[in-house]
């Protein structure tokens, strides 16, 4: 391991790579700190202090790394493009406009982007809102007038873009994915007072959350590394002059082909009835809404869990199409054995997919709501699940793993050895 981290900087471009991944992050946690403009962050830390913190709210400030509760220019986080994202994806498949778009390639992905990025904008400016209007509630933001909300929605709203320009260089020109990492940034910086509030513990209690802990973190693993590997025969054909010999390989598919978008997917649906409830007031439908679904009930677990579910399917059917993946193995010679060329191949494919998603779907569920079923049963377990729960453990080890998925394929092209041997 301190091997293949070692040539990972004596390679230029990785190197590069990596330093202007780790500029960037450190960007990102420094505007965690610089409190938004015409707000006393001591007044605002007095008051929650005073008033305490509801679930919700603990739930959002996680993803957002901590600057919630300071209400720094970060606040928001990157959830408001992640939240564009899902919506703009799921519009793909019921307005035909942005399917065309979906299907010209290039040019379409950047112009279904510069949609999410406005659609971004305008989540933002909702939320910041919200965020507002709650922290009045509480007393947390004494006498502030309109002037002074304006000026603060513009603040958060331009920090939210911010996190969003971050997000995008770091995919360019970094390593990894810019929004996975820009989470997993934020939730590891809630690690060590998870780890604080763990060593505090009766040794018990200590010791069912450390073998829960790492139970976790060795499925996450087995899970993502878990593949099926479908054969496949390659006929001998002639191109040009030449006659290319067939051969036998494989397609691998894996068993959570998702990765943890569809938790990070599922996390900013759940943040979606709070914001509105704010927004429309406390006798409002979504206040009664955002109550019903409070992080730590059941049906907040069977909702977060049934999102898990459906947003692994949808992730998954946008990210492997099997009538391609068929016309692909057809036009190259290829097929795989027992099963004709064509569309048998995409209806074969089309089944093990779904088979598999299955258990890759509810693994997701289970992993992402089990610490919070322990919580139920064992609350003084919340000093470490309530800031590092399950959906929090799923994002960072699902992000780390992807990440170095990635090192390693720059590391193999070099003759490097890579990290996940």
């Amino acid at each position: 391991m301190l091997t293949a981290m070692l040539n990972s900087f004596r390679s230029p471009e990785l190197r590069k790579k990596l330093l202007v991944t780790a500029a960037l992050l450190a960007v990102f946690r420094f505007g965690s700190y610089v409190p938004v403009p015409g707000v006393d962050a001591s007044s605002l830390a007095a008051a929650l202090e005073s008033k305490g913190t509801t679930n919700i709210l603990n739930f959002l400030n996680l993803f957002a790394g901590g600057a919630l509760t300071r209400f720094a220019v970060f606040a928001l986080g990157i959830m408001p493009y992640i939240t564009a994202s899902i919506i703009l994806q799921l519009m793909t498949v019921v307005i035909p406009s942005l399917e065309r778009l979906q299907k010209e390639g290039e040019a379409g992905y950047a112009k279904i982007t510069q949609y999410t990025r406005y659609l971004t904008v305008a989540l933002a400016v909702m939320q910041s809102l919200a965020y507002v209007l709650y922290f009045r509630s509480q007393d947390a933001l004494p006498d502030v007038g309109w002037s002074r909300t304006f000026l603060i929605v513009i603040s958060l709203t331009a920090g939210t873009t911010m996190v969003m320009w971050l997000g995008e260089i770091i995919t360019q020109r970094g390593v990894g994915n810019g929004m996975s990492l820009l989470i997993f940034c934020a939730i590891v910086s809630s690690l060590p007072a998870a780890l604080r509030g763990w060593i505090g513990l009766p040794p018990v209690t200590a010791v069912i959350i450390a073998v829960i802990a790492v139970g976790i973190v060795v499925g996450v693993v087995f899970v993502n590394e878990g593949v099926r590997r479908i054969p496949i025969q390659y006929a001998k054909r002639q191109v040009g002059r030449r006659m290319t010999s067939g051969g036998t390989t494989y397609m691998p598919i894996r068993v959570n082909m998702a990765g943890v978008i569809p938790v990070i997917f599922a996390a900013s649906v759940t943040i979606l009835p709070p914001t509105l409830a704010e927004l429309g007031g406390g006798g409002s439908f979504f206040k009664g809404v955002a109550d019903f679904l409070s992080p730590g009930t059941w049906w907040f677990i069977l909702f977060e869990g049934l999102l898990i579910v459906l947003f692994t399917y949808f992730y998954t059917a946008v990210q492997f199409n099997p009538t391609e993946q068929a016309d692909n193995l057809k036009k190259y010679g290829g097929f795989i054995p027992g099963v004709r060329p064509g569309r048998p191949t995409a209806v074969y494919l089309d089944r093990v997919v779904t088979r598999l998603t299955l258990p890759g779907a509810i693994y997701l569920a289970l992993i992402a709501e089990f610490p919070n079923i322990i919580f139920r049963y064992l609350p003084e377990s919340n000093v470490f699940f309530g800031l590092f729960g399950g959906t929090s453990m799923l994002i960072v080890v699902g992000v780390a793993l992807d990440t170095m998925r990635q090192m390693e394929a720059q590391l193999m092209m070099r003759s490097y050895d890579g990290f996940l041997q």
